[in-house]
């Protein structure tokens, strides 16, 4: 995230605002979760792990969603959209 110029600030609006447009149940140890946030003109996608037992969300990665892999409302990846 840091590397890509997400700051902790943008992660924690997201996480507070943002809309889970994805859920993974049995991807890994805790399930997860797909949020997507904008910040005026910039959008911004976050990958959390919640571990439900402690009432943590654990923020895997944060990254710039690319509009050539995602609709145009950055919620829904183009592979997976039917041909119109």
């Amino acid at each position: 995230m840091f590397e890509r110029g997400i700051g902790i600030s943008e992660i924690h609006a997201a996480l507070e605002k943002g809309e889970t447009i994805e859920h993974y149940v049995d991807k890994a140890t805790y399930p997860g979760r797909l949020i997507m946030s904008r910040s005026g003109k910039k959008n911004l996608h976050v990958v959390v792990a919640d571990n439900l037992q402690e009432g943590q969300a654990i923020v895997v990665t944060g990254y710039r969603p690319d509009r050539r892999r995602w609709s145009d409302d950055f919620k829904r990846r183009r592979d997976e959209m039917p041909d119109l």
